[in-house]
């Protein structure tokens, strides 16, 4: 099992200020569509087919890997991706809380199973390091702000 985690604090000094709200709604619409948020052509596929008051349940195709994911709503909290099939098994949640002094922040969560892959190999490195959860958190934030300054957030 993989344990990783990273944290980015939402507005700092010089960005666009984002609310909690728009920030719940990106991450949402990211649920609903992970296109709008991954680099052009990582994800080919990415449709809803079963919805609820607190869950959805979407099918993608990203890396060419097709996956399915149960995805659960804290409204304005917190998401958590379930890995129902696919490469991985496990979750990755997505998190929105005030710090001591207020400022609000982004935390990924990931407890993962690489299926076929042994713990503690290269993939947690790949996770931990630039390229993972940290760069997943900083492009999440960026491309909130782009749908936001295009009005559509």
């Amino acid at each position: 099992m993989i344990h990783s985690t990273a944290t980015a604090a939402v507005n700092p000094p010089g960005d666009v200020q984002l609310s909690r709200d728009q920030l719940w709604q990106a991450l949402v619409l990211k649920a609903r569509d992970a296109r709008l948020f991954l680099p052009p052509g990582l994800c080919t596929r990415c449709d809803v087919v079963e919805e609820s008051a607190t869950h959805i349940v979407r099918e993608a195709t990203i890396a060419g890997q097709d996956l399915r994911e149960l995805i659960s709503f804290e409204p304005g909290h917190k998401v958590t991706f379930f890995q129902a099939a696919g490469p991985r098994e496990g979750a990755i949640i997505n998190e929105l809380f005030e710090d001591e002094a207020g400022a609000l922040h982004l935390r990924y969560t990931g407890y993962l199973g690489l299926r076929g892959k042994r713990p503690g190999g290269p993939e947690q490195a790949a996770m931990d390091g630039e390229q993972g959860f940290r760069a997943a958190l900083h492009s999440t934030l960026a491309r909130t702000r782009e749908l936001l300054a295009t009005g559509r957030l």
